[in-house]
């Protein structure tokens, strides 16, 4: 297995995709861990985090519909999800880059 941060940033920067076309933030960096797990050292394990970020974000959005009832709470809600939807990629990539280990916050383990 060889050391490659350069696409494990790119692992963490591929959920923004969603801001270029729409969606996509669970599929590319999906595909990123699959075809790269074996290869690339610590893609197994920074793609599983990403991989359940992205679902327990669905879930959370999910959650926070009915919630849209209870005085606006939900879209609170979205707004809170949308940022750190965009804010911990970034980070996430800068620790990757810089040699550290990347965190999720708000993360279910679908997937361990």
């Amino acid at each position: 297995m060889k050391t490659d941060r350069q696409l494990l940033v790119l692992t963490h920067l591929s959920q923004l995709v969603t801001l270029l076309i729409g969606c996509g933030s669970l599929i590319l960096p999906f595909i990123l861990w699959i075809t790269q797990k074996d290869r690339v050292y610590q893609m197994d394990t920074q793609g599983k985090a990403i991989v359940n970020f992205q679902l327990s974000l669905v879930v959370l959005y999910i959650v926070c519909v009915p919630l849209i009832l209870l005085f606006g709470l939900g879209l609170l809600g979205w707004f809170v999800l949308g940022l750190v939807s965009i804010i911990y990629p970034v980070l996430n990539a800068i620790k990757v880059s810089n040699g550290q280990n990347p965190e999720y916050p708000l993360s279910f383990n679908f997937i361990s």
